[in-house]
Order: structure tokens, then sequence, then C-alpha cells
């Protein structure tokens, strides 16, 4: 990193959620202040081996602690909140969003309990100040209620951050997108725009949430038993769908998994969910009421393993079981990378009898703007520069194309990768570095003890599986006391594999007593003899190279 200008800079730096979806983080940096802008975790990849979850590298922000001032959180979704907790450990800043935002927030700090937080709750419309930075919290629609955008006014000129969002001329809480806000801020001057790609493909506009309501419709109006909806956990306005419809068609309503009984509570009491309590029901009193009156909203969309309804699709749920009648309504599309497991979910609800209505059957709309709206905010903020965020690689690509059809010279955007430092003073803006993008994986209690080292471990475990060699000997008369015994798991087929078990032990034995006959004591030395020659003899035999861990006990 080259040292900053003598004169006034402002930074723009996103340390995730470019070139992916998830991990969404942005950080805005002046000489003397810093902010960033959302703190969101992503969901492992295949090839990511027992990792729980993955979140930010918090590096850039440990070197300038000093001037970290503030998170500014734009919406409640996990993709912009899941890193906080992590965040929160390091760094004692205020947290500020609307009221809803700080509440999903808070339900998600239960069981972390990093000591005192401060909450700085705001309406959209309100500004607050850090510094030398202003930002102004601009309301607009969402798949979640309490969604803004921001305005980020610093010393050089304005900034401002889409968030996630959509144009919903009919949006289910009655309140679309601020239009005068954002053409005020476009006639004020934006020196450069952060917007949402993860449409920027798709052509036309985003249809309205509405439209899903008369999705339910049919659904509720043809299905003969149980209807079990499933959605983000965080998507309100689909909750409220959900249980507009069960009143309408006189079902009790139930909600399976944690993080959407927390969902509904806080929606409530801040007032964007209206469920009537007498309509809700216990998930353990569902069986009391005929199938026909009942629905059950749940967590699982995604086909995550652990979840709600990918274990109901196995019959592994302790609580609820699918059977033949149920109408199992996937509010959602898989996210990139989901594809098989949601497939894998729907496959095995079909064969337990269930009636299965996917996404693509109009029961999900995106919370995104498609490529008119994407335009449409082009045009009524007209940046100066542009940077296209909140997606994968070639997403941003295009959105950077669209931006350049509405104006915005070519030599003005900006396609960036995690970790690369955008900069601005009055009169040059430009790439002046790299910091670090990169992956900090969570795994149980360890955050960023699993690296690139033990994921290739656990990868050959997976391809090659592992053997134990367990061996006593005594390292004075360099003769065996005991063993050895060898200990496979995942190479051979274990009832059948006696015989070449007792093989490698005789060869084990071998090259001990070669050891012993050149003189060969030291323990390391002899476990490296042991690994090369039992790897050499298992792949001779299968063509298989597992991890070979020969323990040497000295008596």
């Amino acid at each position: 990193m080259p040292d900053p200008p003598t004169e006034p800079y402002v930074r723009i730096v996103p340390l995730g959620g470019c070139g992916e979806i998830g991990r969404n983080m942005t950080v805005i940096e002046t000489e003397h202040d810093l902010v960033v802008v959302d703190c969101g975790l992503m969901f492992p990849d295949d090839d990511m081996l027992g990792v729980d979850i993955v979140i930010n590298d918090f590096t850039y922000l440990r070197e300038r602690a000093a001037k970290f001032r503030a998170l500014l959180v734009t919406h409640g979704h996990e993709d912009h909140i899941g890193g906080i907790p992590y965040l929160l450990r390091e760094f004692k800043v205020p947290i500020v969003g609307t009221p809803l935002s700080l509440a999903l927030v808070r339900a998600k700090m239960r069981d972390q309990k990093p000591g005192e937080i401060e909450f700085r709750p705001v309406q959209p419309g309100e500004r607050v100040s850090y510094g030398e930075i202003e930002a102004e919290f601009v309301h607009i629609n969402h798949s979640v209620a309490g969604a803004c955008s921001l305005a980020i006014r610093t010393p050089v000129g304005l900034v401002f951050h889409t968030g996630d969002f959509k144009f919903d001329q009919t949006p289910i809480d009655g309140r679309p997108a601020d239009f005068a806000a954002l053409a005020r801020i476009g006639q004020e001057g934006v020196m450069c725009m952060l917007s949402d790609s993860t449409n920027a493909e798709r052509p036309g506009h985003t249809p309205s949430e509405r439209i899903v309501g008369e999705a339910f419709g049919n659904v509720f109006a043809r299905a003969p038993g149980r209807i079990i909806v499933t959605s983000f956990a965080s998507n309100v306005p689909r909750i409220q769908q959900v249980v507009d419809h069960a009143i309408r068609f006189d079902r009790k309503i139930a909600f399976l998994g944690r993080s959407l009984v927390n969902v509904v509570q806080v929606a409530t009491e801040h007032g964007h969910l209206v469920v009537p309590s007498e309509r809700v029901i216990r998930l353990e009193d569902v069986d009391s009421y005929p199938p026909e009156r009942v629905v059950v909203m749940t967590t699982g969309s995604q086909g995550e393993p652990m979840s709600a309804l990918s274990r109901l699709s196995v019959r592994d749920h302790p609580r609820m079981k699918i059977v033949a009648g149920d109408t199992v309504v996937i509010s959602a599309t898989p996210i990139p990378g989901n594809e098989k497991s949601v497939s894998r979910t729907i496959n095995n609800l079909y064969r337990l009898g269930a009636t299965v209505v996917p996404g693509r059957a109009q029961v999900h709309v995106s919370g995104h703007a498609s490529q008119e709206e994407l335009l449409l905010m082009l045009n009524l903020i007209r940046p100066e520069h542009f940077v296209p965020v909140h997606g994968e690689y070639r997403m941003l690509v295009v959105h950077s194309e669209l931006a350049q059809k509405t104006g915005v010279n070519a030599s003005g955007c900006f396609v960036l990768e995690n970790g690369d430092v955008l900069q601005f003073t009055r009169d040059r803006v430009g790439k002046v570095g790299k910091t670090y993008g990169g992956n900090v994986m969570v795994d149980g209690s360890g955050v960023g003890d699993v690296g690139e080292a033990v994921l290739r471990d656990r990868k050959h475990l997976s391809a090659d599986g592992i053997m134990m060699v367990v061996v006593t000997v005594d390292a004075e008369e360099a003769r065996i006391v005991a063993g050895p015994d060898l200990i496979s798991r995942g190479v051979f087929y274990l009832p059948e594999s006696e015989p070449v078990i007792a093989e490698l032990e005789r060869t084990v034995s071998d090259i001990l007593h070669g050891c012993s006959a050149e003189g060969i004591r030291d323990i390391q030395t002899v476990k490296e003899h042991i690994r090369q020659g039992l790897s050499k003899a298992v792949y001779a035999r299968t063509k298989r190279r597992p991890i070979v861990v020969p323990v040497v006990m000295e008596v």
C-alpha cells in the first residue's frame, strides 16, 4: 500500500462481495475517519470441507483501528450482517441502521455476548456524522423491511451506496422507494456510486412482491392437505403474504426453524409484520388439526444439509414428518452453487409423496433490481464514477457496461475485486494498491485457523482415506515390543480387508527390522521410513494414496 496523499482523499475498499454472492463489506476511508458498510458472511463452497461459514479478513481495519468510527448497516440479510458478531469481538464501534436491521443483528448476538454494544437506530431520511464522514439513510425496496441506500458525504465528494434494492411500485407495506430523495441526491452531484449487481444479467424489470401473492392464492386454493412454505428467514414481506393467505383460506400457521422464529418475533415487535396470535399454533399441535387447515412455514430453501426442510425431506426431523398429500412450496431460487442440494431435497420430498411447487412457478420473485431498474437508478443518481458491487465477476462487468450506456465514461467505471483500493482526490482517481480481501473460514469455535493447508488435508482424506500405524519399540535394544497395528478408514472395505491388513502389517515389520539392521534409532527417521514404505505398498495394491500416520512409542 502506498502512503496516503497529502491532500484530502477518500478510499473505497471492498473487503467482500465483489466477484462473489455474499460476504458484503465495503470500507469508506478518509484521512482521519473510516466507516464500514455492512459486514456479511458467505456459506462455504463444496470444496471447503467441514467449514461452517466464511467471513471477511479484518486486517485492513486492524491496521486503521484508531480511525474506525462506525458500521453502517443497509439491511438485515445474513450476507450483510452475518459477520458482525465476529467484527465486534475485535472492534467496539457503534452499529447504525434502521430498527428492524438492528433487531436482526441483536438476535445474532444472543449467543456471542461480546460485551457492551452501541446500537444507533435511525429512520430513513436521517443523517449521522462520524468525524468528516456524514451518512444519509434513504428508503429503498428489498426482500426485507428496513432496507436503505446510503448517501455518504466526504470532504472529497459524495459516495452513494445502493445496498441491495429493487424498485417495487406496489410493495406489500405500501412504501415504494424514496424517488424524491434519490433524485435530490443525484442533483447534489455524486462522485461515485456503488450498486447492487445481482441481477445485472437479467433484462427487464423484477416483478413486484404482489405477484407472489397471486401464485400463493392458486396454491392455497388447490392444496388438498397441509401446506409447507419455505423461504429465506429474513424475507419479512414473504412471511406476511403466507400469514395473509393462511387467514384468507382459514388455516392455522406454525413456524419451524430458530432463525425464522426470531425474525417473526422481531418483525412483529417493530410493526413490520402483522400475525394474529389466534392464527399461530405450536408445531407440536399441528397434527391436532385437519391437514387442510394447516400451514407450516420453515427454513431451508437452499437445501442446506442441517436445515429444517432438508431434514424433513429425509424424515430426520424430530418434531415433524412429511406425509403423502403435503404440498411443499419452495418460495426461493437457488443461490449459485446450491442447485444440487436444492434438487436433492426436492427429489426426496417427492419420494415421500409430497407435491412440490418450485420457485419458478411464480411463488418467488427476486429482491434485486433487473437491468431496467439498474438503469433507472443510474439515471436518477447520475454518478461521475461507478463501481458495481454485490455480484460474481461477470455480473460486475455487465453492470459496468450498463453504466456506460447511461453516460458514465468507461474510464470512470471500476470493476473491483475484493481488496482493491480505489482512491479519490480532488483531481485524480484510480486504484492505488491491494489489501487483504481473502476468505476467513469459521469452523466450530475456530476463526481463521482453517487455511488452505488444512483444506488440502481434508480433501486428501475425503479422496483417499487415512491409515494409522501404531507400534511400540524398545529404543535401546531396537526391537518391536508391541504391534504393528494398522487402523484404516476410507481405504479398504473393512469386513473383507483382514488379509490385506495383515500383509501390510508384515510390510511395516520388515521396514522396522530394516531400520534396526541399519542402526537407525531416531524416531522421526523411523516414522518417515514407515510412511514412505507403507504408502508405496498401498499404492502398489490399490492405486490409492491415503494419508499415512505412523505412531511410534518408545519404552
